[in-house]
């Protein structure tokens, strides 16, 4: 039964394949073409799945370059989750490496925000810090403690760094008008976050995305700030701090020795 199941599996998106020996059908009717209609309606509900998640790359590319790059797409990579929000989850890639797609260079990168909004709204839930507890704000009035500091950011909290400008583009995107009349090659950060029930895409400032990904990595404060000065001489601490802290990134403030040994 599991050779049949993965036989049949196999013809549904590879149309050069006949289906699995011994397929027949109750009525009598023809089994090539029962299954070439099942084939038809698992790769359009696949198709459209994409669509639904990846509204930006099907507006830029348009309905029919976009339906024909996802064909290829589901039938080399089939879902492997029930969750069909995490079914485009290798799009990116194969966006990249698609030669048709070629002449769009930042059409990947938009993907991958889109890919990273769709495993937000999947993430974990978690409550936002609404307010700093008294110890923090004590630890903050001494500068050597405040920078060892570690925020503890959201699940769903990530981070793209594009050198094109994927924030720009996603949001020209959001309204009626669709226009694009900057410059794709300028590069942006994005950050994506669940706080609540909506997922939010912020652009980053210089540093941003440096900083944000070494606090996801459990670095504290000092060291993030740093890391960020090093990418981003003009790295604005304050500025990102309170970014984070006013769209609700942050769940939680560890201070100076906690849970250390």
């Amino acid at each position: 039964m599991h050779a049949l199941q993965n036989a049949f599996a196999a013809a549904l998106l590879d149309p050069a394949q006949p289906g699995p020996a011994g397929l027949r059908s109750w009525n009598g009717s023809s089994t090539a073409q029962r299954l070439a209609v099942h084939r038809n309606n698992v790769t359009v509900s696949l198709v459209d799945a994409l669509a639904e998640n990846f509204p930006v790359v099907l507006a830029l590319v348009g309905d029919d370059f976009f339906r024909a790059m996802a064909t290829v797409y589901v039938r080399a990579h089939p879902p492997h989750s029930v969750l069909l929000a995490r079914h485009g989850d290798g799009l990116p890639d194969f966006i990249a490496g698609f030669a048709p797609a070629a002449s769009l260079p930042y059409l990947a990168d938009v993907a991958r925000l889109e890919a990273l909004r769709c495993q937000a709204s999947q993430a974990a839930d978690a409550v936002p810090l609404q307010a700093l507890p008294p110890a923090v704000l004590a630890a903050l009035q001494d500068a050597a403690q405040a920078m060892q500091l570690r925020l503890q950011l959201l699940p769903s909290v990530a981070v793209l760094a594009s050198a094109h400008a994927v924030v720009s583009l996603w949001a020209a995107h959001q309204d009626d008008e669709t226009s694009w009349p900057g410059d794709a090659s300028q590069g942006e950060s994005a950050l994506v976050l669940r706080p609540g029930m909506e997922v939010l895409v912020l652009r980053l400032p210089p540093g941003g995305a440096d900083f944000a990904r070494a606090l996801l990595q459990g670095q504290a404060l000092g060291d993030a700030a740093a890391q960020a000065l090093a990418a981003a001489p003009d790295f604005d601490l304050g500025f990102n701090l309170q970014l984070l802290l006013q769209h609700g990134a942050v769940c939680a403030i560890q201070l100076p020795g906690e849970g250390q040994p």
